[in-house]
């Protein structure tokens, strides 16, 4: 797999991870409608990108953030939604990155892109919403975690720890 994309995907799941972990510690943000609406946001569009990029056959439901009785039914929903994404990019190669799609959301007029593109606008998707997320549960008097991408370089490319 490319290597920047590959840092990418690798980084969008660590940095949801500690984004969640600081969330889930700061008692006013488990509360924080905001918040929740854009952490589902986020992972019902990761797993809509992983369906229209390479698993058509099981496209995923259209959720809600009320579905989930609780913060933490959601951040379940965060964690299974980051299994999908490592088992459906892990053994991806150059020549699958390179085939076209056409991304189903986008009609009038149609998109064409690679997997490689849309797999791209995935990561960069998230990490907008995160920045989003970030300054909120800095509003909500937390201090956000550093998740940059040269910061997870700096920390040596951590994996994601979802802590309790």
């Amino acid at each position: 797999m490319n290597a920047l994309l590959h840092d990418l995907l690798h980084h969008q799941l660590w940095a949801d991870a500690e984004l969640w972990n600081a969330s889930c510690a700061h008692e006013p943000a488990r509360h924080d409608a905001a918040l929740r609406e854009r952490f589902h946001h986020i992972h019902q569009v990761q797993r809509f990108f992983i369906w229209a990029t390479l698993d058509r056959a099981n496209q995923p439901a259209l959720t809600q953030p009320g579905d989930f009785a609780s913060f933490e039914d959601l951040r379940q929903y965060a964690r299974e939604t980051h299994k999908t994404i490592t088992g459906a990019t892990s053994s991806l190669n150059d020549a699958q990155l390179a085939e076209s799609l056409s991304v189903p959301w986008f009609t009038d007029p149609p998109l064409t892109i690679t997997v490689a593109e849309a797999l791209t606008q995935m990561a960069m998707h998230s990490q907008h919403h995160r920045g989003q997320n970030a300054t909120r549960l800095r509003e909500l008097g937390a201090t956000p975690p550093m998740i940059d991408l040269i910061v997870w370089y700096w920390k040596g490319r951590p994996t994601p720890s979802w802590r309790s």
